[in-house]
C-alpha cells in the first residue's frame, strides 16, 4: 500500500511537500483536492481541512507540510537538503515565513479584502522579509549555504506567490539575488516536476502514483 497524499496543485504548502517527495523519490497515491469541495475521506483523517495531508499505510497522519517534508527526507536525502547543524536556522526561517510573512502575503495578494491599508502598504510590510532573504543570498548561493536545502524549498512557493502578485514590480525591485534564486528554483526539476495538472480525485478513481 502506498501512502496517500491529499494535495492541491497551487497551494504553497502542498507544493513544498510535493517537492520533497519528488526529490526523495518516495511514491505516494496522489489525490488532487478541490478546496471548495473537499472529499470526506480527507476530512475523516484530518479535520483541519487543509492540504497537504499524508496518510501512511499504518494509519498515521501528517497534516503539516514541513512534517511531510521531514518524513520524505528521512527516507531519502541524497543531496543533504536537511542538515542537523542548521536545524535551528532552518526552523527560524520557516517560522518567519509561515507565521509572519504568509499573513502579509495574503493581505498583499487579496488587498481588496483588507481595506484598512493600501496594496503598497502590505507590499512594503512583506518586503522586510524579502530584504532579509536578499541579504542572505548576498553571502551564499542559497539561503543557508552554497547548496539547495530544506529552507529554500520550504520558502520557494511563498516567494513565488509574492512575486506573481505584480511580476513587473518584482522584476524591477532591488532584489537581484532573490530574483535569480527564484528564477533558478522555478526552472529546477524539483519544481517543474510537481506542477502537472491532475483532475480532482473522486472515490473509486484509479490510483495516481506520484512522482510518476
Amino acid at each position: 500500500m502506498l501512502p496517500i497524499l491529499y494535495s492541491f496543485r497551487r497551494c504553497p504548502y502542498a507544493i513544498r511537500a510535493r517537492m520533497a517527495l519528488h526529490y526523495a523519490a518516495v511514491p505516494v497515491a496522489l489525490r488532487e483536492v478541490l478546496l471548495k469541495d473537499k472529499p470526506q475521506a480527507m476530512l475523516s483523517v484530518s479535520a483541519k481541512g487543509t492540504v497537504p495531508v499524508l496518510v501512511l499505510p499504518e494509519g498515521s497522519v501528517l497534516d503539516e507540510s514541513c512534517d511531510v517534508m521531514r518524513w520524505a527526507l528521512a527516507r531519502n536525502d541524497p543531496d543533504h537538503w536537511w542538515d542537523d547543524a542548521l536545524a535551528g536556522q532552518i526552523e527560524q526561517l520557516v517560522q518567519q515565513n509561515d507565521v509572519v510573512f504568509k499573513p502579509l502575503l495574503d493581505r498583499y495578494k487579496y488587498a481588496d479584502r483588507y481595506p484598512e491599508y493600501s496594496v503598497g502598504h502590505y507590499r512594503a510590510e512583506g518586503e522586510r522579509f524579502l530584504q532579509e532573504l536578499e541579504a542572505r543570498l548576498q553571502q551564499s548561493r542559497f539561503l543557508l549555504g552554497d547548496s539547495l536545502g530544506f529552507a529554500d524549498v520550504a520558502l520557494l512557493p511563498f516567494i513565488r506567490q509574492f512575486a506573481l502578485v505584480d511580476r513587473d514590480w518584482f522584476d524591477a525591485a532591488p532584489y537581484p539575488r532573490l530574483q535569480a534564486w527564484l528564477q533558478a528554483l522555478l526552472a529546477s526539476e524539483w519544481f517543474l516536476g510537481v506542477m502537472a495538472k491532475y483532475p480532482p480525485w473522486r472515490e473509486g478513481d484509479p490510483t495516481t502514483v506520484f512522482p510518476s
